[in-house]
């Protein structure tokens, strides 16, 4: 998005375009439109579409407030709303462990509060940007739990519905006067939009309808390290310790309700199946020597 040039609305709309007619084509020959879809249905995901539209666009904003690493990892926050999402929706159970991740993650976000960004290319408050990036996230597990909500349906279908809800919603507000000059900008933007988004949430959306909420977050636990690594390298910004630990510590926490409990499982799943067939060879030993 920085890169580009554009504003955020802009750039939004433009991937918008981009991912819709690249998912045209993916529904068209995956046979997608063949599906049955109810009014309901329908609904569903076009409400989905407006969150998913809504995150893109404040996180893109948030960038311009708090940088594109403290935005990411305060963002990576989502499992933990897509986790609240679970419990009222979806009669997941909301444990004392998971509660106390929750709280770890807290205070992982409080020390990345601690310190502002220094990065040149952000502007105004960082309480905005804060602010911003916490709506986009929630955004993001509306689209996430609206998606699951939705198995069976196409997952490039919904895909398909949001980016075109997006077009819809943003097309009035978009500058189509004073468009992207030069073909690096019109580059960024069709990668944005074709790959980034017709490819990757078409492929997301169809884990999403797959994975029980609490594992969703797992997918999410790369971006912040990019977008470190992309801040540091592309743009300079380098950010202080108190804010690299809060970032381990929300990834930690994430990983708590996430990897963990599968991990404990069936390393106990493992161990108990170990147990009985040691019982096994024992009681066959027993009766060769009877």
């Amino acid at each position: 998005m920085l890169a580009s040039g554009r504003p955020a609305l802009d750039v939004v709309f433009w991937r918008c375009v981009f991912a819709a007619g690249a998912l045209v084509a993916y529904c068209y020959f995956t046979g997608a439109f063949r599906a049955k879809v109810t009014r309901r249905q329908l609904a569903i995901a076009v409400l989905g579409g407006v969150a998913i539209v809504l995150n893109w666009l404040l996180l893109f904003v948030s960038y311009r407030y708090a940088s594109v690493s403290i935005s990411t990892a305060i963002y990576n926050v989502q499992p933990f709303i897509l986790l609240g999402f679970g419990v009222f929706l979806f009669d997941e159970r909301f444990t004392f462990a998971k509660l106390s991740w929750l709280g770890l993650a807290f205070a992982g976000l409080l020390l990345i509060l601690l310190e502002k960004p220094t990065a040149d290319y952000v502007r105004g408050s960082y309480a905005w940007g804060v602010l911003f990036v916490l709506t986009a996230a929630t955004g993001w597990a509306i689209a996430a739990a609206t998606t699951k909500y939705l198995t069976g349906m196409p997952p490039q279908l919904i895909a398909l519905i949001h980016v075109l809800t997006g077009v819809v919603i943003l097309l009035p507000f978009a500058d189509l006067v004073d468009l992207p000059s030069g073909g690096r900008a019109w580059t960024l933007l069709a990668i944005v939009g074709l790959v980034h988004t017709g490819f990757m949430y078409a492929l997301m959306y169809s884990a999403v309808q797959r994975l029980p909420t609490h594992l969703q977050g797992t997918l999410t636990f790369i971006n912040p390290v990019v977008a470190i690594l992309t801040d540091v390298l592309a743009l300079g910004h380098f950010l202080h310790w108190t804010q690299l630990l809060g970032i381990g510590i929300i990834l930690i926490s994430a990983a708590g309700t996430t990897v963990l409990p599968r991990l404990i499982v069936t390393r106990a799943a493992q161990s108990v199946a170990a147990a009985e067939g040691d019982r096994s060879n024992i009681s066959n030993a027993d009766r060769a020597d009877r």
